[in-house]
């Protein structure tokens, strides 16, 4: 049972590195899991949030969503789908409102959240005697193409936006910013940054762009403009073959995504962007993830059920630093237990690390970060109005 187990986990996560590599096809009509007025909006709910200390003190806090959003965040979720058919359908199942509560719900403190479904390689295809077809893993980044030409046509208005995305959805992402906003100056100065976790974004080795991009470069800087935050986490030395990290990966690909050993992977630490060591402002969901081989991933991670309260929120007793490394030929930030923490497991095995909590160790840097650089971006219109 535990290794058919890991083998689901495997396959959810390893869908990324398949649909990374796609160029894209023609996309259906988007249908929208998040959007400005969409009632329910699982990405505009409650963020109270249970507050603890490495000693154990705890309280309240009531952060809101924003009245009147400043900037966009478009959101591309991860690899969740249970679906049995080869690429999910449209239907807005409950595994996509529970990704979508987990990664980009914190963001509506500061932007509108726009979060297309998409026909991702599912669980089914991934685990088939048939491997995945191109013409399946196209059928994906079409609808995520269809509805970044959607949101720019129909509701960006020339407002700054960040794009966020993990696994399969920076896979996403990373070919939607090489092909759709890289190379296109009037878009590319809309955008903010790019959190792509957990998808081994790629720069030349001695720089910090001139790899999956040209003009897109890492972020080094709180309040620097058009660049990338990237990382995969790990807390112990990532094995030989590890999954994340690596330029020579299964990110890697035949269509224009750069690898080699003139590349190396992108590790941008969102709690200290000029590098070193700094804490994670952890945020965590309170409820059970409702697709279950991911929940049952979240479990083997924190080594039994996740921590819990009476708020939606929450910020745990267990704190972690995080620093960006390279560890055995692997570029990743490296997580530390503060004190007494629990010791994440690497899940579903060590060669993922901590793939399943990219989104959330470092939750609240993240949206501090967006804030940050939408006051910039704010501040560089005004002074191009006079």
């Amino acid at each position: 049972m535990a290794k058919r187990l890991r083998c689901l986990i495997l396959a959810a996560v390893a869908a990324g590195a398949i649909c990374a590599a796609v160029p894209g096809a023609a996309g259906a009509k988007t249908v929208w899991l998040c959007k400005p007025g969409k009632t329910p909006n699982p990405c505009r709910e409650s963020l109270a949030t249970t507050v603890v200390t490495s000693a154990g003190a705890s309280h309240v806090e009531r952060p809101r969503n924003a009245r009147s959003p400043k900037f966009d965040c478009f959101y591309v979720y991860p690899t969740v789908s249970e679906d049995t058919s080869r690429n999910a359908d449209k239907s807005i199942d409950p595994e996509l409102v529970s990704i979508a509560e987990y990664q980009a719900s914190r963001f509506s403190q500061h932007c509108r959240v726009f979060t297309p479904v998409y026909r991702q390689l599912t669980l089914q295809a991934i685990l088939s005697s048939t491997p995945p077809t191109t013409a399946e893993a196209l059928l994906a980044y079409s609808d995520v193409r269809a509805a970044w030409r959607t949101y720019l046509r129909r509701f960006n208005h020339g407002r700054g936006v960040v794009l966020i995305g993990h696994s399969q959805g920076t896979g996403m992402l990373r070919l939607l910013l090489r092909r759709q906003v890289d190379d296109r100056p009037k878009v590319r100065k809309r955008l903010l940054s790019a959190i792509l976790l957990g998808g081994d974004v790629t720069v030349r080795k001695g720089k910090k762009v001139d790899g999956d991009f040209d003009h897109i470069p890492a972020c080094v800087r709180r309040r620097q403009l058009g660049c990338v935050i990237a990382f995969s986490t790990y807390n112990e030395t990532p094995p030989d073959d590890s999954f994340f990290g690596q330029s020579e990966s299964r990110f890697g690909n035949a269509f224009g995504l750069p690898t080699g050993p003139n590349f190396r992977v992108l590790c941008t630490n969102p709690a200290a962007l000029g590098g070193g060591t700094a804490p994670m402002q952890t945020l965590i969901r309170t409820e059970q993830f409702a697709g279950p081989t991911l929940a049952a991933g979240i479990f083997l991670t924190y080594n039994g059920p996740p921590p819990t309260a009476s708020t939606p929120w929450l910020v745990p007793q267990d704190h972690y630093t995080g620093k960006c490394v390279s560890s055995n030929g692997a570029d990743v930030l490296m997580i530390d237990e503060i004190g007494s923490a629990e010791h994440l497991t690497p899940s579903p095995d060590p060669t993922w690390g901590l793939h399943l909590v990219d989104g959330n160790i470092a939750l609240g840097n993240l949206v501090s970060l967006t804030k940050a650089q939408s006051r910039a971006y704010l501040r560089r219109l005004r002074r191009a109005r006079g």
